[in-house]
């Protein structure tokens, strides 16, 4: 993390002890998000043999935990606003922990739908309602570099499923072995979350509520209390802030978003397409179906999912840089040139793929060059994501809207990451089955020229302002 410049007023008087601690316990809401999200990727096979499913079936098995991701992201935002952030963040951990335990016994595709459907509420929940509260929680100068955190509890989530999945595969023989107790693999790889699952619930009595929120419910004193906790002797001269950004004003609602002209504020629209193209560049289709990828592309189970693993580590490298240079270089460069990197390495995957040998059953053969090019393409895809897009859009989701919309502008644009997720994972399965794996990154590598214009065009620097001069 950044050296803290301790010698200004706001660093000075400001409780980092405090304040870290309380964001790495939000952001273990962003390591279950990213554990409920990357665990399905060892059990593909699994779920396949358990409920005899097709490849539609199987996808929608897979993409199932999106739909609840959409509803639980849409509706956070507003009941955040209502009850809470730390409120809604304690209803997603118990619904992470019945969701761990759900998937692992599912007898059937819809039991199975179900419990990971709940599991999506959490994480959705979860992926707009950390970075909110972590941003109205840290001072403007660190904003980025703490918020960033979540990125690397996500990644790191993802790691530590990929890392447990290969263990747990290679310990039993394969995912449709049996592992203990009588119950195969694939079934503990979902179990293995009760653990961080259960911590989480645990820890969140241990953090203050948003100041923010509380002040926009009229509890200025509970505030205030809070406030001298995080800030110090900045404490009143905050809360005035505060207060002075929502007087004159009602309480926040989900209606504050619409715009006569446009349907929503402006500021939304931004919103919505930060959340979408984080999505339509593929990036899920690697942490989802990693182990099918490789293995269609000539690897085995064993060796697809160490390769997970290794794109796991690449991912937490990559954040840590990010956490390092967000507060310096800023948002928009972040975004300008990882889509940029993106958009090289996925055509090099795409031409990779395109020119590989097929073998006697129809399945992809990488000889010669084309297996490492697409290999380190790959690995530098993960890279230059998770330097980019994968922190800095959560960062500036949290921290871009104004007071007045946090909670809508983040519902709204938690569904649109949601739904361009569902879409893209949903869809990977048939696209593998039509264009194959050249066609489909070549799919998303034209997303990400997309976004580089999207980026250059509209989106605006927030780096080192305050929430409260953030404008709608």
């Amino acid at each position: 993390m950044k050296k803290y410049d301790f010698s200004s007023e706001e660093a000075s008087s400001t409780n980092f002890r405090f304040v870290i601690f309380i964001s790495l316990i939000a952001t273990l809401g962003g390591f279950l998000f990213g554990f409920d999200s990357g665990v399905i990727n060892g059990t593909v096979d699994g779920l396949r043999l358990a409920f005899d499913s097709d490849s539609a079936g199987t996808g929608f098995n897979v993409a199932s935990m999106l739909l609840g991701c959409a509803f639980g992201a849409f509706f956070a935002g507003n009941l955040a606003d209502k009850y809470g952030r730390k409120t809604l963040l304690i209803v997603a951990s118990v619904l992470f922990i019945i969701s761990a335990y759900g998937s692992g016994i599912a007898s059937s595709s819809i039991e199975f739908v179900v419990y990971r459907i709940v599991g999506g509420v959490a994480v959705g929940a979860a992926s707009v309602m950390a970075p909110a509260y972590i941003s109205e929680v840290t001072p403007a100068k660190y904003r980025g570099s703490l918020s960033s955190i979540q990125q690397i509890a996500i990644v790191a989530g993802l790691f530590f499923a990929f890392l447990s999945n290969y263990l747990i595969a290679k310990y039993s023989g394969g995912s449709t072995s049996e592992f203990a107790w009588g119950f195969e693999a694939w079934r503990w790889m979902f179990w293995i979350e009760l653990g961080p699952a259960i911590c989480f619930f645990v820890a969140l009595f241990f953090i203050p509520e948003s100041p923010r929120y509380l002040v926009a419910s009229s509890q200025k004193e509970k505030a205030l209390k809070e406030l001298r906790k995080l800030m110090g002797s900045r404490a009143e001269l905050k809360l005035e802030e505060i207060s002075a950004s929502l007087a004159g004003d009602h309480r926040p609602r989900f209606k504050d978003i619409a715009h006569q002209k446009y349907g929503v504020r402006p500021i939304v629209w931004v919103g919505i397409g930060l959340a979408s193209f984080q999505q339509l560049v593929g990036i899920n289709v690697v942490f989802y179906y990693g182990s099918v990828l490789w293995q269609a592309a000539g690897f085995s189970e064993d060796q697809a999912l160490m390769i997970n693993v290794i794109s796991g580590a690449v991912s937490i490298g990559a954040c840590f840089v990010a956490t390092l240079t967000i507060d310096r270089i800023g948002r928009k460069p972040l975004l300008l040139g990882g889509s940029l990197g993106m958009f090289v390495c996925l055509v090099a995957m795409a031409v990779a793929f395109v020119n590989s040998g097929v073998d006697e059953n129809g399945g992809l053969v990488l000889g010669g060059t084309t297996g490492p090019v697409a290999l380190i393409s790959a690995n530098l895809y993960v890279f230059f994501f998770n330097l980019s897009w994968g922190p800095v859009m959560w960062v500036m989701l949290g921290e871009m809207f104004p007071n007045q919309l946090r909670g809508s502008g983040l519902a709204v644009s938690g569904l649109f990451q949601w739904i361009s997720n569902f879409a893209i994972t949903i869809s990977f399965p048939v696209l593998l089955a039509t264009v194959g794996l050249g066609g489909s990154y070549g799919l998303y590598g034209f997303c990400a020229l997309l976004s580089v214009l999207f980026v250059a065009k509209l989106v605006s620097e927030t780096k080192g302002r305050e929430l409260e001069k953030m404008t709608g």
